[in-house]
């Protein structure tokens, strides 16, 4: 799968209303390993709630995170608010999220794949834009994903050779998940690892804060083995 470039690759809505424009910031690709099967999904940048092409008051009081995640069907819209709100995930016809939406995909003209430490660490250092991939996999369902992004955080230690990406969100897929649409196993997770064979991810989950109370907060933790992949974007 070569790499996008990220910095210019984005998402515009069709409909009339608002042409709104997304920055996309990973894809998702869900393969169905029996039957060759692919679905991508485009998980873009987040904002907040707003009255959009108002004279004042730009923004809701009831503010709200809105992140949405396209897919060649069906998408997602997530709703995030301070408290626990039910119509949190909505699961939306494309064609009925901005009107429809075209995509502007710039895959990058010259990778290279950093296959040591070493490597991650120099072109860290190089300030080179750096996209992982991660592939997990479910042997009972035979679903595989790759999950792929823009590192945004990289950390190095010279002294010991070693480097750790943590960076997202992320459109995580549940592939325990087989027989109905993959849309509905999606979640919003980030991701960490710093080694090729496993990755980390902390998944966006109803969690307790007080008593009775809960939120929406990235607190389930799931560690699955990977094949990850840390991609330099050259200059060309």
């Amino acid at each position: 799968m070569t790499p996008l470039d990220y910095g210019r690759s984005f998402l515009i809505g069709r409909g009339a209303a608002n042409e709104v424009r997304f920055w996309i910031e990973s894809r998702t690709r869900i393969i169905d390993v029996d039957s060759g099967k692919t679905e991508d999904f485009w998980q873009t940048a987040s904002c907040k709630s707003e009255h959009t092409f108002a004279e004042s008051d730009l923004f809701q009081r009831d503010n709200y995170d809105f992140l949405p995640i396209f897919g060649p069907e069906f998408g997602i819209i997530f709703r995030r608010k301070a408290y626990l709100n039910p119509g949190y995930k909505q699961i939306v016809p494309c064609d009925e999220m901005f009107g429809g939406h075209a995509l502007h995909l710039v895959e990058a003209k010259r990778v290279t794949e950093l296959t040591t430490n070493e490597a991650v660490r120099e072109a860290t250092y190089r300030f080179v834009p750096i996209v992982s991939q991660t592939e997990i996999w479910n042997d009972d369902s035979g679903l595989r994903a790759i999950i792929e992004c823009p590192v945004k955080t990289m950390n190095t230690k010279r002294q010991e050779d070693l480097y750790q990406v943590d960076t997202g969100p992320v459109a995580f897929p549940d592939l325990t998940q087989k027989g109905g649409r993959n849309v509905d196993s999606i979640s919003l997770a980030f991701l960490a690892f710093n080694a090729p064979h496993f990755a980390d991810f902390v998944i966006e989950a109803e969690t307790p804060i007080a008593g009775e109370t809960a939120v929406h907060h990235f607190s389930g933790i799931q560690t699955f083995a990977a094949t990850n992949r840390l991609l330099a974007l050259d200059e060309v």
